[in-house]
Formats: structure tokens, sequence, C-alpha cells
């Protein structure tokens, strides 16, 4: 039995228009790419995947298929979006790590990065639990929309400042079960 996934060429979300942008099989193979760079940075250590909820959930999924090492997985959930296309400048914790992260190396899996006030917040965070090492894992970072100093270790795909959905990136809650990743169309 194979899976079936959810790959239409355009998607309409909240009124909004939106193209495929990053293909199933462009993820795949990246994932597949950052899957051995996590096996030899990480052999032999043991680290823990960090998915900051709920919009990594997929990507960690996946990407934990991609890796061999010996391994395990916590989440954290985050809010500053709501429901909107834009950040609104506050993080909130929502959701603490379960996990003990005293001497551990930690890897930090998001989604996407684009002001790096998240991630900033999060490596904080977790930087005050005296773990071995933090990594940070995302699959999309908006560069030109960084206005954080931000260190991100592996990077699935440098993308513009544009609002995406799909692959579990979200519009007010929808869109996250595209297998694909879909760029709204006013972006030129």
């Amino acid at each position: 039995m194979s899976l079936k996934f959810h790959l239409p060429d355009e998607v309409n979300c909240n009124n909004e228009k939106f193209r495929v942008f990053i293909t199933k099989e462009q993820i795949d193979e990246r994932l597949a790419q950052l899957g051995t760079q996590l096996d030899k940075k990480f052999e032999g250590k043991r680290p823990i995947f960090i998915g900051v909820l709920n919009g990594a959930f997929i990507f960690l999924a996946d990407i934990m298929r991609h890796v061999s090492i010996d391994c395990e997985v916590d989440f954290m959930k985050l809010s500053s979006y709501g429901d909107e296309k834009v950040s609104s400048g506050q993080v909130t914790e929502l959701k603490h790590v379960d996990a003990n992260l005293e001497g551990r190396h930690v890897i930090l899996v998001e989604d996407i990065v684009d002001t790096g006030l998240s991630i900033n917040f999060l490596v904080k965070r977790v930087k005050e639990m005296n773990p071995a090492s933090v990594s940070v894992l995302t699959l999309l970072h908006k560069k030109d929309a960084t206005r954080h100093d931000v260190q991100l270790d592996y990077v699935g795909f440098e993308i513009p400042d544009a609002f995406v959905l799909g692959y579990g990136l979200d519009y007010a809650q929808e869109g996250r079960n595209l297998a694909q990743i879909y760029v709204i169309e006013s972006h030129e």
C-alpha cells in the first residue's frame, strides 16, 4: 500500500491563490541530503530532535525517516502568528519540552525562520536547560526577512520574503496537509 499525497498545482486558501513553489520531489531530495549530514555530525551522540509545533510536525516526521542515528523526539509549541500572515512580534511558549535536556545534544526543528524572533526565543530557552549543544534545523529560511541575529546550522531551502503554505505550514490553520510548498500568487 502506498501513501496518497495531496499535490494540486494550485490551491485557494482563505480567499488567496497559491501556486507550487517547492515540489514534493525537491523536498524529498533535500531531506535525504540533510539526513546524511545529521548522521555524520551526530553519530554516537544520541541527539534529541525538538519539533516546534504546529508547523514543523510533518518536516520532523520526514527528517526522522532520513536519519539512521539513535535519537529521541520531543516537542515545544510557540505562538507568534495567530491566524495572520505576519508575526505579531510577541512569542508565547504554549507547550514546554518534557525531556530533561541537561547534557544532551539538542536539534531544534523549525518549519520556517523568517524574522528570527521565534528561533532566538527558542534557542535562549533551551540553553537555559544546560544542553551539551544546540543546533537549529529549519526547512525554510526567509533570509531577506530576518531581522534578528540567528545561527542556522541546517537549512533546507532559502526562499524569498513571500507567504508560503503547505507541508505543515498553514494560513489560519488551513493548508498544512498539502504535500508540497506553495507560494501566494501575489508574490512577484
